[in-house]
């Protein structure tokens, strides 16, 4: 499997984040998600964005081997999806990204779309926003968590057809869940992991606190 970490822009993500990360994959930052990733301790391979938030500190800081794709402002895609573009022509079919939460609730709802579209259905994606771990599910997905740990559902694009659970204290055996429904908010791992299914639709899995 072939790895990429996207480091997107928003609040600042917690010290912590460096132990869920890779050593050796492939780093891409999305505009101010530079000043993120140095911060982290990352070696960037690529730059994507607009460069209308990246301190110049950060840009000044870089090796003159990094790719830098400089986009005009006035664009059709944002920073984040620039970015994700390039970790998939990098070859990656597992994604983790970094940020991306905070700020602007535009930006943080266009993310949650974004990384929940269609266009990522053949990629492992793993979101961690702030503290929280968000993982899209369009098949199937084991999700590793503590013990009572809180766990939330929500279907995104439309309803999630035949949604299945293992490993949670309310299981769902084949129902659908509908976006304007809060039924699947607040579950609870038994165990330290679940498994989630999907037959059609996608979801999204949440584990608040899940980064210490």
């Amino acid at each position: 499997m072939t790895t990429a970490i996207v480091v997107a822009g928003g609040e600042t993500p917690p010290d912590t984040v460096r132990s869920m990360l890779p050593p050796d994959a492939y780093v891409v930052a999305a505009d101010s998600g530079l000043d993120h990733a140095l911060a982290l301790g990352l070696s960037p391979d690529a730059v994507v964005g607009d460069m209308d938030s990246v301190s110049r500190a950060a840009l000044d800081a870089l090796d003159e081997r990094i790719e830098v794709q400089v986009h005009p402002v006035d664009k059709d895609a944002s920073d984040l999806e620039l970015a994700l573009r390039v970790a998939l022509d990098f070859g990656a079919d597992e994604l983790i990204v970094v940020g991306g939460h905070g700020g602007r609730l535009d930006h943080l709802l266009a993310n949650v779309g974004l990384l929940a579209s269609e266009d990522l259905a053949d990629v492992a994606v793993r979101w961690l926003a702030g503290r929280d771990l968000v993982v899209p599910v369009r098949d199937a997905v084991t999700i590793e968590g503590r013990a009572r740990a809180m766990v939330s559902l929500l279907s995104v694009g439309g309803p999630a057809r035949g949604v299945r659970t293992e490993g949670l204290r309310w299981e769902l055996d084949d129902e659908d869940l509908d976006p304007t429904s809060t039924r699947t908010i607040s579950n609870e791992f038994l165990g330290t992991e679940a498994t989630v299914s999907v037959r059609s639709g996608a979801v999204l899995v949440v584990v608040p606190e899940a980064v210490a």
